[in-house]
């Protein structure tokens, strides 16, 4: 019979490279892990390991079963941390995962008052890049994937919570800074700073160089935001961000907005849930709290624009 210890087994041994290390993760002896392994495929009729020398390699039942092992065990780590929080009096952790880069300040904002509304929910915010949020939804690491880029997948869920425009970000002092909007030729010579992402993700390359076949004289990736706008206040750069971000960071550093093209690039910041957690009442309320905070959003980016020279024209068509 096939039990969670095979499952554990099979993974770890696939982490680690080796029975030996497998077993000192497992808090095993080597030769009851070994037992075991070999008590299993006589059990199932076929081998899981092809043995190499010292190392082994897994068999077409072994990958499949490991497949098996990499959906199953992480459900079960959940059911059963859930079940403690239930014995416990507690409702559960809320586990948020981020593919949206900047989106970390706006994420606080929802945060702070969603513990007080939940005094028995905890957080988790899991901020990767390049983090593969899709899958860790469908493998039950994470409860909410906060993303621009939706990827529409049966099962899957996203709803969108905030309205925002993609700007370029330059330093106070530079040329294109008083310009009512920037045209993609005009990033022709400029250092484009970017978070470490897939150009084909980028909407300032997908939505605006790409389709007029316009390149940046140079591209660089900077993974924290404090970093990559102290580099455009000092001119060894441009950026794309959100306007609502490229504002809060105008009142501490000398950098600008501006609009990227003459309507400039409309947003939307989604949270996808698997459909089967949609009713669950925590994470349908952080839902709904994410939703009312984009009109505060929108109210502190109309009062700066306001009181800021440089307003550009209309907002941007959505």
């Amino acid at each position: 019979m096939l039990e969670r210890t095979h499952l554990a087994i099979i993974r770890e041994v696939e982490r680690q490279g080796s029975l030996t290390a497998a077993a000192d993760v497992l808090c095993l002896t080597q030769s009851a892990l070994s037992h075991a392994v070999k008590k299993l495929e006589s059990n199932l009729g076929t081998d899981i390991w092809l043995r190499e020398g010292r190392n082994l390699r897994l068999t077409q039942a072994g990958q499949y079963l490991l497949a098996v092992a990499n959906r199953v065990l992480p459900q079960l780590d959940l059911a059963e941390e859930r079940v403690r929080q239930f014995a416990q009096g507690e409702r559960g952790t809320l586990r948020i995962g981020m593919e949206c880069h900047p989106c970390y300040q706006w994420l606080l904002k929802v945060v702070s008052p969603y513990l007080e509304r939940w005094p028995d929910v905890d957080v988790d915010v899991k901020q990767k890049f390049q983090f593969g949020g899709i899958g860790a939804l469908f493998a039950y690491e994470i409860d909410l994937l906060v993303t621009p880029d939706p990827m529409h997948k049966p099962g899957l869920r996203f709803e969108p919570v905030f309205d925002y425009e993609q700007v370029l970000v330059v330093g106070s002092r530079h040329r294109l800074a008083a310009a009512p909007y920037v045209e993609p030729q005009q990033l022709a010579q400029e250092v484009l700073l970017t978070y470490p992402v897939a150009i084909d993700r980028l909407d300032i390359y997908n939505q605006f160089l790409q389709p007029v076949g316009i390149s940046p004289r140079r591209h660089k990736t900077i993974e924290t935001t404090d970093i990559m706008l102290q580099m455009v206040a000092s001119g060894r750069g441009v950026a794309a961000l959100p306007r609502w971000l490229a504002l809060e960071y105008a009142d501490k550093m000398e950098v600008v907005p501006v609009r990227l093209g003459p309507h400039g690039i409309a947003k939307q910041i989604f949270l996808g849930i698997r459909e089967a957690d949609i009713d669950t009442d925590y994470v349908k309320a952080f839902i709904d709290l994410a939703r009312g905070s984009s009109g505060l959003a929108e109210r502190e980016t109309c009062h700066r624009e306001r009181s800021e020279p440089w307003e550009r024209g209309p907002p941007a068509r959505s």
